[in-house]
């Protein structure tokens, strides 16, 4: 019995307890909770120091003749353990701003739950198959969220997220079986095919596969893990899907589910296909660059301001790609970092952005001004999200992108010009962000937000405060995931695989 299947049964019982009728928004905040405590306990267990994966659960689901064994197992290591962390905090933060009178509440909270499941289940999965069912499973109930709870043009952002997503999931999903069904014919594999993300890594550290198949395999898993990323060009699905989507479900799939890519990208594309990377990087480099750079661009012209998140949150994907690229200890590092400091920032913006359309009524950023008298903890917690995202230094954000621009200068193969204009793109990003500071919270004021209340309460201040503590401190030491993380990515890098 491993700790690990707590995170799984936890939602999974909070859900059936919510579909048996017992109240909807109590027992997803108490399953939350729980989850993000046994996440802490689980953090506590953690031995940073060793490499390989801890804490694991394995067991054979499936193992019919002919077709490649599928088990069900779980694991931790320094690469998805503050993932994990991200998933429980996000969740918790998420499911206490969504309000508790929401239509057809059991519904609402019993897909927040699933999605929480779902992102927990990929990050934590070492076997294939249930890494990418997991993921699945966290979809649906965000395209149900979009367009049953969410706001204007909720049906077209349903639609487009739906259309969009799953054509990723399904050229995923070729890339995967190819991956499994092909690399063991194409370098002679004597055993059978499994979905074994250990077994199938422990084969390929002796035997890679050839650059032909390897360039097949990385085109299709790049498409699908880059859809899912909403990498440009294939981005236009995320802003409108966040700007319409309720802010618990913004929160939790901007800040943790479209994770799964990047992770992805670490896990399983750059450890076993790594030549493909190098036969596509120009194609790479072109489409980070179009990340940070137009989508940036189309950000600041927006001029609502969920919109405005929308594109921010694609436009941070760049940077990871970044990493991703410079593929050294420094570089995917600073990658898993950002994702857990982005995945905090975004969740808090959203959630706060949220909070002024309900109170307001408005989206728009003109037509709003001079909050931050009326309306203090949110207009103080608004800024720190936004500092946070333009990498303000002692704010989570700052170490990651650090990180990556470091580890990208330091390998050979980026051209510098490259990480030069990627670097710019910071400029880009203090201009939209402070921008809508400036015309949401100062200036003057309509009459007409008079009488906006504030957050008053602990209780609705708390979830912001989880994320703003989180923030500050992983700012302030960000050793607290380094220490754990790089030694796991040194192991990567070395053909452990893990």
């Amino acid at each position: 019995m491993s700790p690990l299947l707590l995170l799984l049964i936890t939602p999974a019982v909070g859900i059936v307890l919510i579909m048996a009728k017992a109240p909807a928004k109590p027992i997803a905040a108490l399953a939350a909770a729980l989850n993000f405590f046994v996440s802490i306990l689980i953090l506590a267990m953690f031995d940073g120091s060793r490499t390989g994966y801890q804490l694991m659960f394995s067991q054979v689901w499936a193992d019919f003749a002919g077709l490649p064994t599928i088990t069900f197992a779980l694991g931790i290591d320094g690469i998805n353990a503050p993932l994990m962390f991200l998933a429980t905090s996000v969740t918790l933060a998420a499911i206490m701003v969504s309000p508790g009178d929401v239509k057809r509440s059991s519904e609402f909270f019993a897909y927040l739950l699933l999605m929480s499941l779902g992102a927990l289940g990929a990050f934590l999965s070492l076997d294939l198959f249930f890494f990418f069912i997991f993921h699945e499973f966290a979809l649906i109930p965000t395209f149900l969220l979009v367009g049953i709870w969410g706001g204007q043009n909720r049906q077209f952002a349903s639609m487009q997220m739906t259309l969009y997503l799953m054509l990723g999931s399904l050229v995923l999903l070729i890339g995967i079986l190819f991956l499994v069904l092909l690399v063991p014919w194409a370098t002679q594999w004597k055993v059978a095919a499994t979905f074994n993300l250990m077994d199938i890594q422990a084969h390929l550290a002796r035997y890679p596969v050839p650059l032909g198949w390897q360039s097949l395999i990385f085109g299709f898993l790049a498409l699908g893990f880059g859809t899912l990323i909403s990498v440009f060009p294939l981005h236009s699905w995320a802003p409108a899907g966040y700007a319409s989507a309720p802010p618990g479900a913004a929160m939790l799939h901007a800040g943790v589910l479209k994770k799964f890519g990047i992770y992805g990208f670490i896990r399983v594309v750059l450890p076993l296909v790594p030549e493909g990377m190098e036969y596509w990087q120009n194609l790479f480099y072109l489409m980070l660059l179009g990340n940070i750079l137009v989508i940036g661009y189309v950000a600041v012209a927006q001029r609502e301001l969920p919109l405005m998140l929308g594109f921010s949150s694609v436009m941070h994907m760049g940077y990871m790609f970044l990493g991703l690229a410079a593929f050294n200890t420094i570089g995917l590092t600073g990658v898993v970092f950002l994702m857990v400091a982005h995945g905090l920032s975004a969740a808090l913006l959203f959630g706060l952005a949220g909070e002024i359309t309900r109170r307001c009524g408005e989206t728009r950023m003109d037509e709003l001004g001079g909050l931050a008298k009326q309306m203090p903890f949110i207009a103080t917690a608004f800024i720190i999200g936004s500092l946070a995202s333009v990498g303000m230094p002692g704010l989570a954000n700052f170490a990651g992108e650090i990180m990556i621009f470091f580890g990208a200068f330091g390998q050979a193969g980026i051209p510098k010009w490259v990480t030069m204009i990627a670097i710019a793109g910071i400029i880009i990003g203090a201009i939209y962000q402070l921008r809508a500071v400036s015309r949401v919270l100062y200036g003057p004021m309509p009459e007409r937000y008079a009488h906006v209340k504030d957050l008053d309460t602990l209780v609705e201040q708390a979830p912001y405060l989880l994320l703003i503590g989180l923030l500050f401190i992983l700012g302030f030491a960000p050793g607290l995931i380094i220490s754990i993380t790089e030694p796991a990515v040194k192991s990567l890098l070395a053909g452990g695989g893990l």
